[in-house]
């Protein structure tokens, strides 16, 4: 299981000095969860959720899933959701192919399905906007990662969730239609990618 060049050099040069402390106490909360999965050779899902699935979910969701590939975690799938469907914002599709991934739209429409690769001979991650509840995701035995605040105090309970971890990203919508738009994009695209590095870089398989 190898990425693709073009990722697996972008993930070599990460490094985890721009983490504060006390970010790094919130995402341990992830490595403990992972860890203990692993442990008892249990299947890892991963549910992150955001309102509106379209930006923050999808990015944590698509990072997870190649992290856990780098590392060589064992049983995991990665998903995403919102206590809302609307669509994958394309910017994060560009985004996500700019750094390396092999983005191909699957369908067309309101909601547009993708089907996102960072490896030549591992499956796609297929996604598009969908409520966290939906059939394609997990009804129970997963964690539910709250990537944005107002979901996370939204959204009290996560119907099957058996852990629930608050790791809450600025939304980068703010500079949609702006000068700053595709810098901003991939600057919270490094970041989760830097964040999630740290993450499953501590799981001891």
């Amino acid at each position: 299981m190898v990425l693709n060049k073009a990722l697996h050099n972008f993930v070599s040069g990460l490094t985890t000095d721009s983490i504060s402390q006390e970010r790094k106490e919130a995402l341990d909360q992830l490595t403990a969860y992972i860890q203990e999965k692993v442990d008892k050779q249990a299947p890892i899902r991963l549910n992150f959720i955001c309102t509106h699935n379209s930006r923050r979910s999808h990015m944590s969701q698509v990072w997870a899933q190649t992290m856990g590939n780098y590392f060589k975690v064992p049983n995991l799938s990665c998903y995403s959701g919102g206590t809302e469907a609307t669509a994958l914002f394309p910017m994060v599709a560009k985004t996500l192919e700019h750094t390396g991934f092999n983005v191909q739209p699957l369908s067309e429409g309101k909601n547009p399905v993708y089907a996102i690769k960072f490896s030549e001979n591992e499956q796609p991650i297929i996604c598009f906007s969908k409520k966290m509840d939906e059939d394609f995701n997990p009804k129970s035995d997963f964690a539910a990662i709250m990537t944005c605040s107002q979901a996370d105090e939204g959204c009290p309970f996560v119907p099957g969730a058996e852990k629930r971890i608050p790791i809450t990203y600025d939304d980068p919508k703010a500079f949609d239609n702006s000068p700053q738009q595709a810098e901003k994009y991939s600057e919270r695209s490094k970041q989760i990618a830097t964040e999630l590095f740290y993450v499953f870089s501590q799981i001891q398989n």
